[in-house]
């Protein structure tokens, strides 16, 4: 995967954040334009990606995956995987997580939890990766290693045991759903119904409903609602606008359906979360799990 800078500064193309002895963190950004040949590459560590932005395909263990901003890409060691870019975004930004073998047994990960090649944006999921993009930016308290092993074992407690199934979809159809989960995430703050979704794809309501669920595992309207959440996260992380403001500015409509929402996903207020992005350990040990400590 051809990899660049992020942000406006010119920076290494593969910038690794923190080398530890059981966890990696290395920022990427893609700039492979569509129709750009695909390379096949090699898994060497357990890896679990968070997609901050963009879209791309991977061919991974014979599948075909489509992921964008809020899912998360999976390697296991020694397995090979082929990124394609037939939906070009302008520059896909992952924030990935390489796992030694000794602190993946010591996590409890069954080898296949990191066989599912990727997962569609999961809310708890979600919420995780932008507090540790928050804390790989410097923006918090919270370190990036710990950030990094909370959203790993909240992976692991989600997928253990089970395997994703695989999408089965034409190509055409994975490129509408790209197409259309590319542009709710730009426009996620605005009200959104199916029908305009759909318009995005050229496809109708009824056909697009099915079409994107089988490419993604979700619906639309959950995409929506957990990139709102995503983007609610990274601002309780990275600002001080007011809680009731940036449910709104993310675009909730209800600041009660916000709180709900977020604290299904996050296990905590949003108002917790922002206490927990700014340092406060405590809240990290009670609503997330056992201390870091426990991990290493």
């Amino acid at each position: 995967m051809r990899v660049s800078s992020i942000g406006s500064a010119p920076r290494p193309p593969r910038q690794v954040l923190l080398r530890s002895q059981g966890l990696s963190v290395v920022d990427y950004r893609c700039t492979a334009a569509q129709g750009d040949p695909a390379v096949t590459e090699l898994h060497t560590r357990h890896v679990l990606a968070y997609v901050r932005r963009g879209g791309f395909g991977c061919r991974c263990r014979g599948r075909q995956f489509d992921l964008v901003a809020g899912s998360m890409f999976v390697g296991h060691p020694g397995d090979e995987y082929t990124c394609t870019h037939d939906h070009h975004a302008g520059g896909d930004e992952c924030l990935s997580f390489h796992v030694e073998p000794a602190l993946a047994d010591e996590i409890g990960a069954p080898p296949m939890a990191w066989r599912v090649g990727a997962l569609a944006p999961v809310p708890a999921l979600v919420v995780l990766g932008e507090l540790a993009q928050a804390a790989a930016r410097g923006r918090t308290d919270i370190g990036v290693d710990e950030a990094g092993l909370r959203l790993v074992r909240r992976f692991v407690e989600l997928v253990a045991g089970r395997e994703a199934p695989a999408p089965a979809a034409s190509a055409a159809d994975r490129r509408r759903a790209m197409r259309a989960a590319l542009w709710i995430e730009s426009n996620s703050q605005d009200p959104i119904d199916l029908d305009a979704a759909a318009a995005q794809a050229g496809l109708s309501s009824f056909h697009f409903l099915r079409v994107f669920s089988r490419v993604f595992g979700l619906t639309p309207h959950q995409y929506l609602v957990r990139r709102r959440l995503g983007h609610a996260a990274r601002l309780l992380a990275d600002d001080t606008m007011p809680v009731t403001d940036l449910a709104f500015h993310v675009g909730f409509g209800d600041l009660s359906n916000f709180v709900r929402s977020f604290g299904q996903a996050a296990g905590m207020s949003p108002t917790q979360f922002r206490r927990l992005a700014r340092g406060e350990r405590r809240a990290l040990r009670d609503r997330l799990g056992a201390p870091i400590a426990e991990l290493r």
